[in-house]
C-alpha cells in the first residue's frame, strides 16, 4: 500500500475510533468540537509526511469551519424544536449585513452561559454604545488545541471585579457581532458563534486567516445611546 493511502486510512480509522467515542461520552457541543479535531488530524495525515518537517497550521480550514457551523447550526435548531422553551441555545439571524448569505451565513449561534438581572428588557440598539467584556478565539488548529485567541479585554479567568470593558459603538464591529450585542441585556454572558460570512469573510485579516468560524465570550457590562451634537 502507498504511503499516502495508509496516510488516510489510519486517519479515517482514527476518526471512527474517536466519533464513536465522542458521542458516547460527550454532548453533542463537545462532540461537534471534537469532530473539529478529527479533521484537523486527518489533515495532518494527509499533509504531513515523514520526510517533510512542515505542518500547516490550518489545514483545511474552509471546509473545517463550514462542517463545523453547519453542524453546530443543524444540532442547536433541533434542540430548540424539541423544546422551544429552551433559552440557554439562541439562533439569531442576522439583518444587519445587505444579501443573503445562505442558510447557515445569515444566522449567528449563541450559548447562554449566564443571564443578566436587568428587569427592563432593554437591549442596545445598532446606533447605540457597548461597554463589554470579551474574548474572541478560532476553532482548534494544528499548535492550538482550543482555538488560538485573537482579541481579548482580559487576561487569564475572567474576574468582573477588576476587568477593564472596552468601549464602542455597536455598529462599529462586524455583522456578527454587532448582532450579538443587540439581543443582549444588561448582564448577560453569551458565547457567540460566528460564520465567516458574518465575520472577516473569505480574506485573511490580520492573524485571522480567511473562513474562519470566530467565537466569542462577551459580557455585556452597560450600553447607552450615542449623542448627536
Amino acid at each position: 500500500m502507498k504511503n499516502e493511502e495508509l496516510r488516510v486510512k489510519k486517519s479515517e480509522e482514527f476518526a471512527a475510533a474517536m466519533n464513536n467515542e465522542a458521542i458516547k461520552t460527550m454532548g453533542f457541543f463537545k462532540a461537534l468540537m471534537c469532530s473539529v479535531a478529527l479533521v484537523l488530524c486527518s489533515s495532518f495525515f494527509i499533509s504531513c509526511s515523514e520526510e517533510d518537517n512542515f505542518v500547516e497550521e490550518y489545514p483545511d480550514w474552509q471546509k473545517t469551519n463550514e462542517l463545523f457551523f453547519k453542524n453546530l447550526s443543524d444540532s442547536v435548531q433541533n434542540l430548540i424544536d424539541m423544546a422551544p422553551q429552551r433559552t440557554d441555545w439562541k439562533r439569531i439571524k442576522s439583518w444587519s449585513k445587505p444579501g443573503d448569505a445562505g442558510e447557515y451565513g445569515d444566522y449567528i449561534i449563541v450559548n447562554v452561559l449566564e443571564e443578566g438581572s436587568a428587569s427592563d428588557n432593554k437591549t442596545p440598539l445598532y446606533t447605540d454604545s457597548v461597554s463589554i467584556d470579551y474574548l474572541g478565539r478560532l476553532l482548534p488548529s494544528t499548535s492550538h488545541p482550543y482555538g488560538y485567541v485573537f482579541d481579548q479585554s482580559y487576561y487569564g479567568e475572567y474576574d468582573p471585579d477588576i476587568s477593564t470593558p472596552m468601549k464602542f459603538a455597536v455598529g462599529s464591529v462586524v455583522y456578527g457581532f454587532s448582532t450579538a450585542l443587540q439581543h443582549m441585556h444588561k448582564g448577560d454572558k453569551w458565547r457567540v458563534y460566528i460564520p465567516y460570512e458574518l465575520g472577516y469573510g473569505t480574506s485573511d485579516a490580520s492573524a485571522i486567516p480567511g473562513y474562519s468560524t470566530l467565537i466569542f465570550d462577551i459580557t455585556m457590562v452597560d450600553f447607552w445611546s450615542r449623542t448627536v451634537k
